[in-house]
Formats: C-alpha cells, structure tokens, sequence
C-alpha cells in the first residue's frame, strides 16, 4: 500500500488531513501532510518534506499531491523524485481537492500507478457545476481571456 503525503501551502495540507481523520473516523496508517508557510526557507521545507516523506515510505512507493503547481510546495515535494533519494518509487500530483484526496486513500490498496489514475479522475471528475446544467462546454485554446 502506497504512502500519501500531501505538501501544500500553510493551512490546507493539515486542513485535508483533518477532513480525512474526520470521514474516516482515524488517519489511516502512511499518510502526513506538511503545511508549507510563507517565507520559510526553502532547506527547512525541504527537511520537514523529507521527514514526512521517511515516515510514509512504503515498498509500494508513495503518492505526493500538492496544490498549486510551480509553487514552493510543489517545487519541493518535486525534489523527492530525485533518484536515489528514498529508494521507493514517488508520484507527485499538483492541483489537489478532496475528491481527489479521497480516491487515494479509498484506493491505496491498488499499485500506486493506479492509485495516481485513480486520484487524478477522482479530482477532475469532483469539479461540478451545481444548479443551472452546463449545455455547452467551450474547450477552445485559442481564444484569448475575455474575447466575446
């Protein structure tokens, strides 16, 4: 079973780690989350992701997500793939949501490739437009923000 850590700007790795305590009535075993504040230093980030990391390691690997991609946390928790590092395979997922965070943990007992998969389908397919049906979704890159 994959280790779960999740690296995110101060409060929301906690926060997510206390919604999980809270709907599964305990924190399941290999799961941490490290809140990255503002203005830390970089090293000191990376010392607590590394210990987090070590304490979640499993022969399974371990499952990263992280919040915002080309932030500090992501750009941290990224630093845990280098080879050689934790001698265990690392997946690292940015955009993280509750749906996405549930689907890890509901699925942990599966490879951690399809831990990942499953956590990245869980998360886009979480997003929901309530009320009023969406008839028409508007896939186009090339229109420019704020074009008629």
């Amino acid at each position: 079973m994959p280790g779960i850590l999740i690296v995110a700007h101060t409060p929301i790795a906690s926060s997510m780690l206390g919604f999980i305590e809270h709907t599964y009535g305990e924190l399941p075993v290999r799961v941490a989350a490290v809140d990255i504040p503002p203005h830390e230093d970089v090293r000191m980030s990376e010392e607590r992701v590394m210990t987090a990391a070590t304490q979640v390691k499993s022969a399974a690997g371990i499952l990263v997500l992280t919040d915002l991609m080309g932030a500090t946390p992501a750009n941290v928790a990224s630093r845990l793939t280098k080879p050689g590092l934790l001698d265990c395979k690392i997946l690292v997922l940015a955009g993280i949501n509750l749906p996405m965070l549930m689907r890890a943990i509901s699925y942990r007992g599966d490879g951690l490739e399809s831990v990942a998969l499953k956590a990245m389908q869980g998360g886009q397919n979480g997003i929901v437009r309530l009320g009023t049906p969406v008839t028409h979704v508007d896939t186009s890159v090339n229109e420019k923000v704020g074009d008629p």
